[in-house]
């Protein structure tokens, strides 16, 4: 009995792969969806489990639900396993492999003058690259010895059984600590210094800065720019005093961080006072407000960014500016309740474009023009709002209930990946409960009822590759 059951759902996908354009429901062992208008296509296998996806711009990706995504874009392809686990990218001339991004391989393959290259990295004992160019090239194991070159803001970084031995440079500036980080000496490039870290040292380079400390991080003294009429000093004995100056600028603080002022005359004109530093702050200036009670109230204007917190860290909005766009983004304990809404600036009245999450239970989207969609749970969306990848490895797993609206002549909705789905476009209106399905033409006075119908006439199905 089983045997034939599954014959029967196996004869029924097949019946599904050979038919025209449409919805093709053989729910749960397969389900072929087409979008005309986005012309794209995509086949469902086992519900969520497998899908594989292809559109018109050339881009197709296959999807083994929750363990591997394989995607391809002209030359580009890249392979996802228990993401973000394991990755592999490969383009024209060039590779790469990613652990967790512990354990990375790229190559590049040569070019007219230029020879192949590869960089190898397990994190945090090898590192290494292969250039052809011996000042390139390195090998380098992680305590005992090794270089690296041009990577991590600096030109070169050296180590012989670190801590014992740690030396860096960049710009010529060399920075040499025997053992790491309790000795310091530096030289080069007009540097100068010697630091025995925690007690006392001091670093500088004449015409440009001098720094000191002294039982750090309790005393300090730091003087930038030092050519300048005016130069920037800090100093500070902590915990009683810490002070900054500069050009037209004073801030101190008494019992540090708790007590303090800001004094700012240019390039803008600024003040504030602090209470208690977090908790109660006042600035006033030309492109700043702050009024900060926390953590019950705050209200601030920074740059044209408007922020409120409200019992810190239960209500959240912001209001800013962004090229013709005024955005305004409420939140609700960080990520249970987001929101945030987009208008034409000086236009408050026109329908705005949204995205929502209630999280677990729901993401929403609409562009306002007409254009939305909506997802009963959805525990991914809002924290990766960008990310193609989870959207199509993982939410698609928990789209328990979905729909797609686009102006007034078509909508969609599906139940349970695609069990009960429903359809309406300018081509008709679609009812589909697994294999059995009714369907009605535009313009047609009755509707017709239909099993194993795969053939009918072309309608517009949903995108399915859509996310809110």
């Amino acid at each position: 009995m089983k045997r034939r059951l599954l014959a029967g759902l196996l004869l029924a996908a097949g019946l599904a792969s050979s038919a025209g354009a449409g919805e093709w429901n053989a729910w749960p062992v397969r389900v072929d969806l087409r979008d005309e208008e986005m012309e794209s296509r995509e086949e469902q296998v086992l519900g969520p489990l497998y899908a594989r996806h292809e559109d018109e711009g050339g881009e197709t990706w296959e999807a083994w639900r929750p363990l591997l995504l394989a995607t391809r874009t002209g030359t580009s392809e890249a392979t996802y396993f228990l993401y973000p686990l394991f990755i592999w990218r490969k383009d024209d001339g060039y590779s790469r492999f990613s652990f967790f991004d512990l354990v990375n391989d790229s190559r590049i393959a040569p070019e007219a003058g230029k020879l192949a290259e590869r960089d190898l990295d397990v994190w945090p004992f090898y590192f290494s690259r292969e250039t052809g160019d011996p000042d390139t090239t390195y090998h380098a194991l992680f305590p005992f010895a090794g270089t690296i070159r041009y990577r991590f803001g600096k030109d070169s970084l050296t180590w012989r059984l670190f801590p014992f031995y740690f030396h860096t440079e960049v710009k010529g500036k060399r920075v040499t600590s025997a053992p790491w980080p309790f000795i310091r000496v530096i030289d080069g490039a007009g540097h100068h210094g010697f630091e025995f870290w925690p007690l006392a040292g001091s670093r500088g380079r004449d015409g440009d800065y001098r720094e000191q400390f002294y039982l750090w991080p309790f005393g300090y003294k730091s003087e930038q720019n030092l050519s300048a009429p005016v130069p920037d000093e800090r100093f500070g004995v902590l915990p009683f005093y810490a002070r900054e100056t500069g050009p037209g600028y004073r801030a101190e603080s008494y019992v540090w961080p708790f007590f303090g002022y800001t004094h700012r005359t240019e390039p803008v004109r600024y003040d504030e006072m602090r209470y208690l530093w977090p908790l109660f702050v006042q600035g006033r200036g030309d492109d700043r407000y702050i009024d900060r009670w926390g953590p019950f109230y705050t209200h601030s204007r920074i740059k044209g960014y408007d922020k409120t917190w409200v019992l810190w860290p239960l209500f959240r909005r912001g209001i800013w500016d962004d090229d013709r766009l005024t955005q305004e983004k409420t939140q609700i304990l960080y990520f249970v309740y987001w929101s945030q809404e987009q208008w034409r600036r000086g236009h408050p009245k026109d329908a705005p474009a949204y995205k929502r999450h209630l999280w677990p239970l729901f993401s929403a989207w609409d562009n306002g023009a007409g254009r939305s969609q909506f997802q009963l749970f959805s525990p991914f969306d809002v924290f990766f709002p960008n990310n193609d990848i989870v959207r199509r490895l993982y939410t698609p797993l928990f789209a328990i209930y979905r729909s797609d609206r686009r102006g007034t002549e078509y909508s969609s909705r599906s139940l349970f990946w695609h069990l009960v789905s429903w359809k309406k476009s300018p081509t008709g209106e679609e009812f589909h409960l697994a294999m059995f399905g009714w369907g009605r033409e535009t313009g047609a006075a009755h509707g017709r009822f239909f099993l194993f119908d795969f053939s009918r006439k072309q309608a517009t199905s949903s995108s399915p590759a859509a996310t809110p």
